[in-house]
């Protein structure tokens, strides 16, 4: 275990709702909720202002509209996410070369290994006010909330006790009389069905779980579950920061607010997400051996097909090819309600460079006609879309239907602006991409 307070978690406060307030200035002290926005949405992430109206993530979209009606209700800005996401990692990395990304909005991050050498408390807590800044500057104002102790498992419970924009230090010692009083639930691997088994134990605190021996704990939960619970109770966590992975796949999926039904729609879908995973594949000169497809019927059986390459590819209508006879193989005629294609075991060469490109490629291979897609999965405006207008500028989809899309024309530089109405169909109406595309994910 660290005799210092070395290992620091940064979790990026609400991170997609504070994206979007960064960049429509007049959502800014109001609700928003990041998700799907149809009947079958669920929320990603949500404003603080939403959450006080008891809206949280998971949660359908139908629920929080119910919670709260008056929220902006966003699809997801993925690239802008990521761009800002990138932005952060970067700065942690300047602090040392032991980060660990966990996601897009938090990691955890390796003083020891880096250049900090103040482990006091008043070192460390006027570091941690100083990352928080420079997180705030290079983001164009996004909060940062950060713990830091001797471990993942403290570190990451400290972030979590000042939220949002927060900072904690946990000095060596004071772990176990920090979380005694805490409930079980906020060790890692507690969940609703292990907090119910603990509560018919008597366990509803960690003071209670160090109350426990290992052997009952092992003997109730099973001997892995049961040995780690007795561990972090204890704060005993001798993981080490492990520096960010490679990418391992390439993915994109897509949920319908109506069933699928008709096979030929499904392949349509399919060959497009085959499409833009190729896309991302060519952008970063990456190719995949793994190609597979998941499908969610209508009760929610999440079934998947995979099949193996001699060599990577990147051909769009290879990957096409091998998703559609995946399918085949599958009996979605009850509906679907999900569908995607991922490639995996990522290299970053395609068989012809092992040959110097000399041997002739395999030409591709002619795309069926497909029939078109539902008006639903068409869909070309979407809210929370960044767009530009010929003659007005940028702006962002406030809502769309009915042939008609109304945009509010602002970004995080110009401050609030004004909303428009236009025809779905307008010429001098397009949607915006930022310079930097989806990273690999």
């Amino acid at each position: 275990m660290r005799s210092e307070a070395s290992v620091l978690h940064l979790d990026l406060d609400a991170f997609y709702a504070s994206v979007e307030q960064r960049d429509k200035p007049s959502l800014r002290g109001k609700p928003v909720i990041v998700g799907g926005t149809g009947g079958r949405g669920v929320v990603a992430t949500c404003s603080y202002e939403a959450r006080v109206f008891g809206v949280r993530s998971a949660m359908s979209t139908r629920e929080a509209r119910a919670r709260c009606p008056h929220a902006a209700f966003l699809g997801g800005r993925f690239p802008a996410y990521g761009e800002a996401s990138r932005i952060v990692m970067g700065l942690l990395r300047e602090v040392s070369p032991l980060v660990e990304p966990l996601s897009l909005d938090e990691a955890f991050v390796d003083l020891a290994a880096g250049g900090v050498t103040d482990f006091s408390l008043e070192g460390l807590t006027a570091f941690g006010h100083e990352l928080r800044a420079r997180v705030a500057e290079a983001t164009g104002g996004l909060t940062a909330s950060v713990g830091i102790g001797t471990s993942k498992f403290m570190a990451k419970v400290a972030s979590d006790l000042d939220k949002p924009d927060g900072l904690v230090v946990v000095e060596p010692g004071r772990e176990q009389q920090l979380l005694r009083p805490m409930s079980v639930k906020v060790i890692p691997g507690v969940g609703p069905a292990t907090a119910e088994r603990l509560r018919r134990m008597g366990v509803s605190t960690v003071a209670d779980l160090q109350s426990r021996g290992e052997e009952e704990l092992v003997l109730e939960l099973g001997q892995a579950h049961g040995h780690g619970l007795w561990r972090l109770s204890r704060a005993l966590d001798d993981r080490p920061v492990v520096a960010e992975r490679e990418a391992k796949s390439v993915s994109v999926e897509g949920t319908y607010e109506e069933d699928l039904t008709d096979r030929r729609v499904m392949e349509a879908v399919l060959t497009r997400q085959a499409s833009s995973v190729a896309t991302r594949l060519l952008k970063h000169g990456l190719s995949g051996r793994t190609i597979s497809i998941k499908v969610r019927l209508h009760d929610f059986t999440t079934l998947s097909r995979s099949t193996t390459l001699p060599s990577p590819t990147d051909s769009a209508s290879t990957i096409a090819r091998l998703a559609r006879t995946m399918l085949g193989d599958l009996d979605p005629s009850g509906g679907v309600r999900l569908l995607g294609v991922g490639v995996s075991g990522l290299a970053d060469w395609v068989q012809d460079d092992l040959f110097g490109s000399v041997a002739e490629a395999e030409p591709e291979e002619e795309l069926p006609e497909l029939p078109e897609l539902p008006s639903r999965m068409r869909a070309q405006w979407w809210p929370g879309q960044d767009v530009v207008h010929a003659r007005m500028g940028r702006g962002w989809v406030w809502g769309a239907g009915s042939g008609v899309v109304t945009v509010r024309f602002e970004t995080a530089e110009t401050g609030p602006g004004p909303v428009r109405s236009y025809k779905a169909d307008d010429p001098e109406l397009a949607p915006w991409t930022r310079p930097t595309d989806d990273e690999v994910s």
